[in-house]
């Protein structure tokens, strides 16, 4: 055995899969689409059945560099967070899928608030302990076993058995990887503490994988599956080093930043949260601006046409809060906070100008609310997603930070998971 790291990432419009050698090399990368489903009843089976198609491009991409599946030692996944379903013991879903962006769970959220403090990340009615509670009720059955995330299922189906969770999955639903317990009043809110997972370090080897799923996908049955983790936190590990001060803004449909640091920062009153990362914290949050309004205003034709010709040596006087909608999670945690998309002037590259440099002061303020609470700037930072092929951008914002944005040279998460396993 060679020692090969496998990396899954269970993403929003797929699958993709990674394999890195033993010195962090990646080999090859294979993708595969989720199945159609409908929204409101999403089946996690058609997750594992795009995993299964996934691997098995990958075995064949292994093939023609003179590898095999039967290679990889070690495998990882991450999925996205706050996604989960109940399974029975078999791992055999007896609920649908509940997404990390569903909503409307206003009488699990009341339930809650009633036994939670009143600032607690498991509060509001789109938390991940209100889809918990949801769930619940619908296995009337009582056939219940684990309460799996998304990385979760995957991990249990290759290993045949659930019940293990990671510090970055559960931390939204209540887990406290600092004390390393759940919150005692969880009991209160009617939820079956059964179902919980036993959480371990994110990446931390679990156990080789099932005999049964080995010979069926083309593993070694001495291949280990670890703990997986979230997707944000599998592309910041594909972007930027494990060193204090690191720190990596996300630039697509939204603003995703996050920042290496050696002392837990969180604040969820402003949607500031901090993920256990070995010895480090991975602190951040996600603001709904970003990507998605300037493409609801522009074409991707005009913005490189407009932002040709801005200078972005000189700041803009417009002030606005880009937003596709109301609603604002951080720097401000605020449901209801209103887009400010005016006045717009007549030049559409000073509407621009304005849009972008707005955008990074938002940014600015994101990295300002961690240093508020104790934390650092960012020593070195690394820009993921479309918005840092935009130069003009990159410049606007290297003058609002103080600092010097590079463009990251990986940001798959597939290739993420894969380092964090590979523990390099």
């Amino acid at each position: 055995m060679t020692g090969l790291s496998l990396g899954i990432d269970i993403g929003t419009s797929g699958i993709r899969t990674a394999v890195l050698d033993e010195s962090g090399a990646l080999l090859s990368t294979a993708r595969a689409p989720h199945e159609p489903q409908d929204t409101k009843h999403i089946d996690a089976m058609a997750w594992w059945r795009a995993v299964e198609s996934c691997i098995a491009s990958q075995g064949i991409a292994l093939q023609k560099i003179g590898h095999s599946l039967g290679d990889v030692a070690h495998i990882g996944v991450d999925g996205t967070s706050g996604t989960m379903v109940l399974t029975d013991a078999n791992v055999k879903p007896v609920t649908r899928a509940l997404m990390y962006n569903s909503t409307g769970f206003d009488g699990e959220a009341k339930r809650i608030a009633q036994h939670a403090p009143e600032v607690h990340i498991t509060q509001g009615s789109n938390s991940a302990l209100a889809r918990a509670l949801r769930l619940q009720s619908q296995d009337t059955g009582k056939r219940a076993s684990h309460l799996l995330h998304q990385a979760d299922f995957v991990i249990a189906k290759l290993r045949g058995t659930g019940g293990v969770s990671d510090h970055n999955n559960t931390l939204k639903l209540g887990f406290d990887p600092e004390t390393g317990t759940w919150p005692d009043w969880f009991a209160q809110t009617g939820f079956d503490l059964s179902l919980l997972p036993k959480v371990e370090p994110a990446g931390a080897p679990i156990g080789p994988i099932a005999p049964d799923m080995a010979k069926q996908l083309g593993f070694s049955p001495a291949a280990i599956v670890h703990t997986g983790t979230t997707d944000s936190i599998a592309a910041f590990l594909a972007a930027a080093p494990l060193v204090s001060g690191a720190a990596v803004t996300s630039l697509g449909t939204t603003l995703a930043i996050k920042l290496l640091s050696e002392t837990r920062i969180d604040d969820p009153s402003v949607g500031l949260y901090a993920h256990k990362l070995g010895r480090f914290w991975l602190v951040g949050g996600a603001s709904n601006s970003g990507g998605g309004v300037l493409a609801q205003l522009f074409t991707p034709q005009d913005l490189a046409k407009l932002s040709a010709q801005i200078d972005p040596t000189q700041p803009s006087p417009l002030n606005y809060y880009p937003l596709t909608k109301p609603g604002e999670r951080f720097p401000v945690n605020d449901p209801n906070h209103a887009p400010v998309l005016t006045p717009r002037p007549d030049s559409d590259v000073a509407f621009l100008h304005g849009l972008l440099e707005s955008i990074a002061r938002i940014e600015a303020q994101c990295y300002e609310a961690i240093q508020n609470r104790g934390g650092s700037a960012p020593s070195q930072l690394f820009t993921a997603g479309g918005g840092a092929q935009n130069q003009t951008w990159t410049q606007i914002r290297a003058r609002v930070l103080g600092i010097e944005p590079k463009e990251a040279d990986q940001s798959e998460a597939a290739i993420g998971i894969a380092r964090l396993i590979l523990d390099l």
